[in-house]
């Protein structure tokens, strides 16, 4: 029975055993942190052969070139080979760099907005306005980015199988559209994984404007929870295939694979977009960190070793999802105050509460010392009209904390739809 079709007796009585749960969490003194997906100790333990390697006289990569000197900002062929052929593209459409994907797509906007793209009729800086799709719920650094440079960020919402179709190709009707964000396989903060179809549309739709880009963020591509591995579809063929060969700025990277503050970040395109890309990266540097990027490919050997890695990772990942989930379920499911995402990968867990509520469940949490990312992150400028999303990042804490901090979480949630249905009530 929902909260709301409750008798008033024991709608009093849930009400006053919240009260009292939530004084007794409070009472704990916790400090418990499920706000960013960071890998756990355990996860990075799993590559610390990576601070050994490659090792005192391996400095060579496969064409004989020396990794410690400068030069080579393509990325060394041993890790470009092993990952084009884990993402199923092409190695000559993939770029290696340093750790940080991000970077990669801040200096894409950054290029795009001082000196237009490959394909722009004038530098994005010099429009009268740039509107860029943000589908919501999304990643929260990825919004900043837009933000940033000042863009128009235009919401467009999320169905199960990726981004409202119906609604993206209205909009890019607009020739002020140029580009949309997106995380393809296990998104953030939801955990679904496009389906081949939208896919599809998003490689063939037609566009107003000339310069319009997909940043096709697949960060989680390996990221499974379960014995099965996601197929990366290469929507660098399938643009090309319609026509549109220089829509996808397709990134991933190793950062939750390896060491998160160490990893090798890759950038994928057509070879017009990458030429674009070097003719601007060559000035701002002369290589990436080849040294790291040969450790990497000897820690992973293939992409069978990759695949092995990361099922150490869903081992370790896996529980603490199923604790999340089964307190969900076991604390909240009778009463109908929240909704919440079950995803097979990924580093997130998306739920919705009672509309009005999210900011008063994350209150709560805080003052019961269990720190949550902030209601709204997933949305431009961290606004959610309806107050209800709240991402959930249960990889860094110990499986213990995790359950201690989402049975608190739990208790928050009710004792904020008790203060939400009191208050209308009155």
């Amino acid at each position: 029975m929902s909260l709301k079709d409750l008798p008033h007796d024991q709608f009093t009585e849930l009400a006053e055993r919240t009260r009292q749960q939530y004084q007794e969490l409070k009472a704990r003194n916790l400090n418990l942190d499920l706000t960013r997906g960071k890998p756990s100790s355990e996860q990075l333990d799993f590559s610390n052969a990576l601070l050994s390697l490659p090792g005192e006289g391996d400095y060579k990569d496969k064409t004989g070139a020396d990794v410690r000197n400068y030069g080579n900002l393509q990325g060394i062929a041993d890790i470009r080979e092993l990952w084009a052929e884990a993402l199923g593209i092409d190695p000559a459409n993939l770029i290696a760099g340093d750790s940080s994907s991000l970077n990669i797509m801040f200096d894409l906007i950054s290029f795009a907005y001082i000196w237009g793209t490959n394909d722009s009729p004038r530098p994005w800086k010099d429009e009268e306005t740039v509107k860029w799709l943000c589908p919501v719920p999304g990643y929260d650094r990825h919004f900043a980015i837009t933000e940033r440079f000042g863009f128009e960020m235009i919401r467009v919402p999320m169905t199960p199988d990726g981004p409202d179709m119906d609604v993206v190709e209205e909009l890019v009707k607009d020739p002020q559209v140029k580009g949309m964000w997106t995380v393809p396989v296990f998104g953030n903060p939801t955990g679904i994984t496009f389906a081949p179809e939208v896919a599809e549309k998003l490689a063939a739709m037609e566009v107003a404007a000339p310069d319009f880009r997909i940043v096709w963020d697949n960060a989680y591509a390996m990221h499974t929870l379960t014995d099965d591995q996601v197929e990366n579809l290469n929507v660098l063929a399938l643009a090309d295939k319609h026509g549109n060969p220089n829509r996808f700025w397709y990134m991933s990277s190793t950062s939750k694979i390896t060491h998160a503050g160490s990893g090798v970040a890759f950038f994928a395109s057509s070879k017009a977009n990458l030429e674009w890309y070097m003719s601007y990266a060559s000035i701002r540097g002369i290589g990436p960190n080849k040294e790291n990027q040969l450790a990497h490919a000897r820690l992973l050997g293939s992409v069978q070793g990759l695949h092995a890695l990361m099922q150490r990772h869903a081992k370790s990942l896996a529980p603490k999802f199923e604790a999340v989930i089964g307190i969900l379920h076991d604390r909240l499911g009778e009463y109908g105050v929240a909704e919440w995402t079950e995803p097979k990968g990924g580093y997130f867990i998306s739920m919705d509460v009672t509309d009005g509520s999210a900011t008063r469940v994350w209150e709560l949490a805080k003052e019961a010392g269990i720190t949550l990312t902030k209601a709204g992150a997933s949305f431009p400028h961290g606004v959610d009209e309806t107050d209800t999303n709240i991402r959930l990042a249960p990889s860094l804490p110990p499986l213990d904390e995790v359950r201690t901090a989402m049975d608190g979480v739990a208790t928050c949630v009710l004792l904020a739809c008790v203060e939400a249905a009191e208050a209308n009530e009155g």
